[in-house]
């Protein structure tokens, strides 16, 4: 009999509580997809807005251009990146990519960095004592300004032989320290500073080779914007490391007047 009134008992019990209990499990049925609607919607709302910037905040912090002494797009706008479609083992350390159209591309965090450490190493040295060499045509305007504003001495044009190694020379000078803008151009000077010594620093896109330099800047060495663009920043960078210019200033003069003025004669030129 317990059985049977257990099973009789059962039924009867469920039927009493779910009728009671049935409209506050309804209300409470009927309120919950409401808000779970809502919370629905308010991701689908929030996902859109919440998504992309986390998204732009990812590449904020990825992005390089606080490291760099100029924004990235100043330095790629200027090509200082762009070198040949030669290259050589010298050279392969600072090369980021080849092009599809064959130019070695190199790496503008690479170039940065020599460019930090060169305006240290000048820095080191009394004005007059850098002397800096100018060949080529287009780098010619951004060593004049370099000089101008960091007091080196300027070598421009043909380089005369015996300057630095003919003591019997009347034009000898005798730096301590030399900055050629191609060491290929600028071979005869960096020949005669390697024979009396003194410390070389060049400017070497993807064809260069190191023979006799001591250290070397990667970039983009015949481009008149580039050429402007990287005497312009190794000026600023010795003028800040020598205490004579705020690390948030730049100079009195601009890039555009580092660049070299380029006649119509030379603009027709194939």
């Amino acid at each position: 009999m317990s059985q049977d009134e257990n099973k009789e008992n059962q039924p009867g019990e469920n039927e009493e509580e779910n009728p009671e209990e049935s409209p506050l499990e309804e209300a409470e049925t009927q309120e919950m997809p409401e808000e779970s609607e809502q919370e629905e919607t308010e991701t689908e709302e929030m996902a859109p807005e919440e998504q992309p910037a986390e998204e732009e905040a990812k590449p904020q912090e990825a992005a390089p251009t606080e490291e760099l002494l100029l924004p990235r797009d100043t330095l790629l706008s200027a090509g200082i990146h762009i070198g040949t479609r030669m290259k050589t083992l010298d050279m392969e350390p600072f090369i980021y990519r080849v092009r599809p159209d064959g130019l070695f591309v190199l790496d503008v965090k690479k170039t940065d960095d020599r460019i930090r450490t060169t305006a240290k190493f000048l820095s080191r040295y009394e004005h007059p004592k850098v002397a800096v060499a100018a060949t080529r045509l287009y780098a010619q305007e951004p060593v004049k300004m370099f000089c101008k504003l960091t007091g080196a001495t300027p070598l421009i044009g043909r380089f005369i032989p015996g300057q630095l190694s003919n003591p019997q020379y009347p034009g000898r000078i005798d730096p301590e320290v030399i900055l050629v803008s191609d060491p290929r151009a600028d071979g005869q000077a960096v020949k005669e500073a390697s024979k009396v010594g003194i410390p070389i620093v060049a400017l070497c896109s993807t064809d260069n080779e190191f023979a006799g330099v001591d250290l070397v800047i990667p970039t983009n060495n015949k481009g008149r914007r580039a050429l402007a663009v990287i005497f312009w920043l190794l000026a600023r960078q010795v003028l800040r490391e020598r205490g004579e210019l705020a690390a948030d200033r730049d100079p009195p003069a601009t890039i555009e007047d580092f660049e070299a003025k380029v006649t119509r004669e030379e603009e027709d030129e194939p």
